[in-house]
């Protein structure tokens, strides 16, 4: 699992990240790296119990996905989140009701690395740096090959631009995320 360098990196820059996290594929395998994003100080949200698209699928499967996630974050940290990221960014109003019934703001990304079809560090690199603006959110898959490996060159381009890198929560402060809503940067 390369979370754990990940969080090496960013424990290193003294810096934090949102990590959305899958209940079965890392929070149920992995409960100690989910205790450690926590006590290092980084925002942990909800992306569903087994990465079903919520949209194709009904609402009480949608709901299920959600809820169990949370439990099992809840369970590890002692805390919900109030944050989730829809597989596939793939969102809807019967998901935006349940989001909002669940005290769940939805989070998607305005940079994309694509670092699924590659893993090439230098491109991953290239991809984040070529797309980031002021406010954006940027979208890495740790578990990737080439992603860990690529962060400390896309951390130190971006100080170098000025930019300063911030949980979600923090870029929306001193607003509150809404459940319910759809956060597009």
């Amino acid at each position: 699992l390369t979370t754990s360098g990940l969080l090496d990196i960013l424990k290193r820059d003294h810096l934090h990240a949102t990590f959305f996290l899958q209940g079965k594929g890392h929070i149920a395998k992995y409960p100690q790296i989910l205790r450690r994003i926590a006590d290092e100080g980084n925002e942990i949200g909800n992306h569903t119990w087994e990465h079903k698209v919520l949209t194709q699928i009904d609402a009480d499967d949608a709901r299920q996905e959600l809820t169990r996630t949370q439990a099992a974050i809840e369970k590890v940290t002692g805390t919900k989140p109030i944050l989730m990221r829809p597989p596939q960014g793939r969102t809807n109003r019967k998901v935006a009701k349940i989001c909002r019934e669940l005290g769940l703001a939805q989070v998607l990304w305005s940079v994309t690395a694509k670092d699924y079809e590659t893993t090439d560090s230098a491109l991953i690199t290239k991809r984040v740096l070529d797309q980031t603006h002021r406010d954006g959110i940027i979208l890495l898959h740790d578990l990737h090959k080439g992603t860990v490996p690529a962060v400390p060159g896309i951390i130190k381009a971006l100080k170098q631009r000025g930019y300063t890198i911030v949980t979600v929560s923090q870029l929306l402060a001193p607003a509150k995320p809404q459940p319910g809503m759809v956060y597009r940067p």
